[in-house]
C-alpha cells in the first residue's frame, strides 16, 4: 500500500472518530438557541469538509495511468473542430483559428474548422474567409453557448468534434496526442507494440466519450498576479484540471469542461446534443454521456492556453456561474435518476459539497470572533478532548490533504482563495440550493485590463472580518493572562490563522496595475540579424505578440528599424523592429524590441511561435507564508521605472589618440556618445577628432535636451561608423583584451 493510500485511511478513520465525538459531546445543546445554532453550523462544516476529503481519496485515485494507444497514421479519422464565439474581437479570434490551423495531423484533408458565431458578425465571417476556415454564423440564438454548438454540429458529420472556446489557442500537437485515446476499445498492448483486438475481443460496452485536457492559461490569473507571485504559485485552477479531474478517471467521472476536448459525435447525437436551459451546459453534457455508458478521460497534459480574467468583478462572474451551474446540475432529478454508477454519483456530489468550502470558510471564520468577542459558546469540550481527539484528528487531516493534493496547492493557499471569495460567493450558492435561479447568463469577458485589478470596494466585508478577528484575538490573549485558560490556546491559532487569510484577502483586493498589453512567454529560440555585413545568431530570453528580448555576448549596434529573423522548430518568421530598452545581464547584454505592425502572412507565423509552447508560469507551489508577505510588501513598495535607454553604454577606462597627437582617457561610450575623463592638453569645446584603430570619430561637444554636459561629446559620425566590422573588433579587444580592469555596460542616457 503506498504512503499516500496509508494517510488517506488514517485520515478516514481519524475523521470519522473526530466527528461522532464532535456530534454526541461537543455541540452545545444546553447553552441557549445562539450556541446552538452556531455550534451546529460549525459542525455541519466539519462534517462537509470530511466527506469531500473522505470521497476524494475513495474516488479520485491517480495511480493508474492511461494508456496512449499507437495507431497508423491513416486510421487517424476526420475532426471537426468547432469555436465557439459570441461577443469576443477578431483579434482574440485570430490566434485561436491560426493555433488550430497549425495543429498536426496526418492528413490535413481531415481537420475541417468552424469558426461558430452566434452573433452573425460580418467582420467574424471575413476572418474565417481570410484563415480558409468555415464559418457559421447563428444571429438569434437563445440557447448561449450550448445552442451555438448543436448549431455547428448539425452541418457537419466528422465522427469526433474538438470544442474551443474562443480565446483556448491549441498547441500544435493537440490532435496527435489526443485523438488515438479514441482508439483504446479496439486497440491492445501486447508485447510493448499495441494491435488491432479481434472482434472476439472487443467490449461493445467499451466506448469512449470525451477526452479532457486542462484548461491551461497564458497569462497570471488573479491569484498569481496580485499576489507577484508568478513563478511561486501554479495557475489557482490547475490544481482541479492536473490532479482532482485526471484522478476522478477511476470513478469515470472525469468533468467535461467546455474546452480543449475531444468528443464523439456518436456519444452527442445518444444524448441528444449538449444540454441546453442550464448555467453550465458543459458540466451536465459531461453526465450525460458518462450516464450513457461512456468511458471518458481526463489527462494532465496541457495541449491549449488561453485568458485566465484578469479583473476582480470578471473573476467572480466566472465562478458564481460555475457555482450555480454545478449546484443546479447536482441537485436536479435528472441527476439524482441518471444511471451513472454509485461512485461516479459520489464524485459528482463532492462537486457540490467544493461549492460549499465557501459557506464553511465564513463558518471558520466567525465561530472564533463568537467566542471570543461575545462570549458564545461553539464547542463545548476540555483540554483533553482538545489533545486526544482534535489535535491528532487535525495533524492527519492537514498532512493527507497536502499528499493528496500533490505540488499544486497546500491548505494555505486553499484558505487564501476560498477567504477572498467567499463573501461573494455565499448568497449565489445558498440561493441557487434552495432553488433561487440565477436569471441572466454572461460569458467571461476576454477583454484585457490595463488597470488597477480590483477595487478596495470589495475588500469592505474582508475588512471587517479582520477587525473583529484583531479585536477577538485581544480578548483570547486577555482571557488567558487573567484566566490561564489553556483552551484559550487553541482559539488563539484558529483567529491567527483566520486574520493571516484576511490580510491577504485585503492585500490581494488592493489590485496590481498592469503594464504589459500582451503576455510574454519565456522562451530561448534562436533569432538572427545583420549589423552591417555581419550576422548576429544569438537567442530569445522572451516573447510575446507585440515584442521580444534577445540576449547577445557583445554589446551590438542596433539602431532604427531592423528585420529579425526567428526559427522556432517547423515555424520561421521575419519581423521588423526597433529597440526600446537595453540593459546588462551579467557578461551579456538583453535588447528589448517593440514590433511593427505584421503583415497578414508574417502574424500567422510569428503568432504560431508565440503560442506553440507551454506557458512559462509556475507549475509548483514553492512558498510559505512570511515569505509571502515579504515578497507582497518588497514588489508593492517598489516603484515601476521605465527606461528609454536604446544603445548599449560601454564602460571603457582607456586611454586613445587623437589625430593630433595627444591623448584623451575615455571613460565609456555607447556608439553615439563619449564621456571624456581627462584631455592632456587642454579643453577642447569644437570638433574634436579620436582615432579608434584605423578609425577616426568625430567628436563635438555633448547636449542633451537643449543643456550641455561636461565631459560629454557625441560622436558626429556615429551612425556610419558603428556598423563597420573594423569598429566591432576594436571594440571586442578594448571589451574582452587583458588591458580591460573593468568590463560593465549600461544603457545610454
Amino acid at each position: 500500500m503506498s504512503k499516500k493510500k496509508i494517510w488517506s485511511w488514517l485520515m478516514a478513520v481519524t475523521s470519522v472518530i473526530y466527528i461522532s465525538w464532535r456530534l454526541f459531546f461537543t455541540i452545545p445543546t444546553d447553552l441557549g438557541m445562539v450556541s446552538l445554532t452556531a455550534g451546529i453550523a460549525l459542525f455541519l462544516a466539519e462534517l462537509i469538509s470530511m466527506l469531500e476529503a473522505d470521497i476524494q481519496f475513495l474516488c479520485m485515485s491517480k495511480d493508474k495511468e492511461i494508456e496512449f494507444p499507437v495507431i497508423r497514421e491513416e486510421d487517424f479519422p476526420h475532426v471537426d473542430v468547432l469555436i465557439a464565439t459570441h461577443s469576443e474581437d477578431a483579434n482574440l479570434l485570430f490566434k485561436t483559428v491560426n493555433g488550430c490551423k497549425h495543429m498536426d495531423y496526418p492528413d490535413q484533408s481531415k481537420v475541417h474548422i468552424y469558426l461558430c458565431d452566434d452573433n452573425d458578425r460580418p467582420e467574424i465571417a471575413k476572418l474565417a474567409q481570410d484563415m480558409r476556415v468555415g464559418y457559421f454564423g447563428l444571429s438569434d440564438n437563445k440557447l448561449a453557448k450550448a445552442g451555438n454548438l448543436n448549431h455547428a454540429i448539425s452541418k457537419t458529420d466528422s465522427p469526433l468534434i474538438v470544442t474551443f472556446d474562443a480565446d483556448m489557442i491549441p498547441r500544435s500537437c493537440f490532435l496527435l496526442e489526443t485523438v488515438p485515446y479514441f482508439f483504446l476499445p479496439v486497440m491492445i498492448l501486447e508485447n510493448g507494440i499495441w494491435r488491432k483486438r479481434t472482434e472476439e475481443e472487443i467490449d461493445p460496452d467499451y466506448k469512449i466519450g470525451f477526452i479532457q485536457t486542462p484548461q491551461s492559461f497564458y497569462n497570471p490569473d488573479l491569484f498569481q498576479f496580485n499576489f507577484f507571485a508568478e513563478t511561486n504559485i501554479p495557475n489557482e485552477q490547475d490544481y482541479f484540471f492536473k490532479e482532482v479531474n485526471v484522478g476522478r478517471n477511476s470513478s469515470n467521472s472525469a468533468i467535461y469542461a467546455g474546452s480543449n476536448t475531444v468528443i464523439s459525435r456518436r456519444a452527442l447525437e445518444e444524448i441528444g446534443g449538449l444540454r441546453t436551459k442550464t448555467i453550465t451546459e458543459d458540466f451536465a453534457t459531461g453526465i450525460d454521456i458518462q450516464a450513457r455508458g461512456y468511458t471518458c478521460l481526463a489527462i494532465d497534459k496541457v495541449l491549449a492556453s488561453g485568458l485566465a480574467p484578469d479583473d476582480f468583478p470578471n473573476l467572480l462572474k466566472q465562478r458564481q456561474r460555475w457555482g450555480r451551474g454545478c449546484v443546479q446540475t447536482i441537485r436536479s432529478f435528472k441527476f439524482i435518476f441518471c444511471k451513472l454508477p454509485l461512485l461516479s454519483k459520489l464524485s459528482y456530489f463532492s462537486c457540490l459539497l467544493y461549492w460549499w468550502t465557501f459557506l464553511r470558510r465564513i463558518v471558520y471564520i466567525l465561530s472564533p470572533i463568537l467566542f471570543a468577542v461575545f462570549g458564545v459558546i461553539v464547542v463545548k469540550t476540555d483540554i483533553w478532548g482538545i489533545l486526544l481527539i482534535w489535535l491528532p484528528s487535525y495533524l492527519i487531516y492537514n498532512y493527507s490533504i497536502k499528499l493528496l493534493s500533490g505540488k499544486r496547492r497546500d491548505q494555505k493557499w486553499s484558505n487564501i482563495v476560498d477567504t477572498i471569495l467567499g463573501p461573494y460567493m455565499l448568497l449565489p450558492i445558498l440561493a441557487e440550493t434552495f432553488g433561487i435561479r440565477m436569471k441572466k447568463f454572461s460569458v467571461t469577458s476576454k477583454e484585457k485590463t490595463a488597470s488597477r485589478s480590483a477595487k478596495l470596494i470589495y475588500a469592505i466585508p474582508h475588512i471587517i472580518l479582520l477587525s473583529a478577528t484583531l479585536i477577538g484575538i485581544y480578548f483570547s490573549i486577555r482571557q488567558m493572562i487573567v484566566y490561564h485558560n489553556l483552551l484559550g490556546m487553541v482559539i488563539l491559532f484558529w483567529q491567527f490563522m483566520n486574520a493571516y487569510f484576511l490580510t491577504m484577502a485585503v492585500f490581494f483586493l488592493l489590485g496590481r496595475v498592469n503594464y504589459r498589453s500582451a503576455e510574454r512567454f519565456y522562451a530561448a529560440i534562436p533569432i538572427s540579424f545583420y549589423v552591417g555585413n555581419r550576422e548576429v545568431v544569438c537567442k530569445t530570453s522572451d516573447i510575446s505578440e507585440f515584442g521580444l528580448s534577445f540576449k547577445t555576448d557583445f554589446p551590438e549596434f542596433i539602431n532604427g528599424t531592423k528585420t529579425f529573423i526567428l526559427q522556432d522548430g517547423k515555424w520561421k518568421a521575419t519581423v521588423k523592429g526597433e529597440v526600446v530598452h537595453v540593459t546588462q545581464l551579467g557578461d551579456q547584454w538583453k535588447y528589448s524590441l517593440k514590433l511593427h505592425p505584421l503583415s497578414f502572412e508574417e502574424k500567422q507565423n510569428y503568432d504560431q511561435i508565440v503560442y506553440d509552447r507551454f506557458p512559462s508560469l509556475a507549475t509548483e507551489i514553492k512558498t510559505n507564508a512570511w515569505k509571502d508577505l515579504q515578497v507582497f510588501f518588497k514588489k508593492k513598495t517598489s516603484s515601476f521605472l521605465g527606461s528609454k535607454r536604446k544603445l548599449p553604454r560601454m564602460l571603457l577606462n582607456c586611454t586613445l589618440e587623437t589625430e593630433d597627437g595627444g591623448q584623451v582617457s575615455v571613460e565609456d561610450y555607447n556608439y553615439q556618445y563619449m564621456t571624456i575623463d581627462k584631455i592632456s592638453e587642454e579643453e577642447v569645446n569644437g570638433l574634436y577628432n579620436v582615432k579608434l584603430g584605423e578609425m577616426t570619430l568625430r567628436l563635438k561637444k555633448g547636449i542633451i535636451n537643449d543643456i550641455p554636459r561636461d565631459n560629454l561629446y557625441e560622436i558626429e559620425n556615429w551612425e556610419n561608423v558603428s556598423v563597420s566590422a573594423q569598429l566591432y573588433q576594436e571594440l571586442r579587444k578594448l571589451l574582452m583584451g587583458e588591458e580591460v580592469v573593468e568590463r560593465k555596460l549600461s544603457a545610454a542616457s
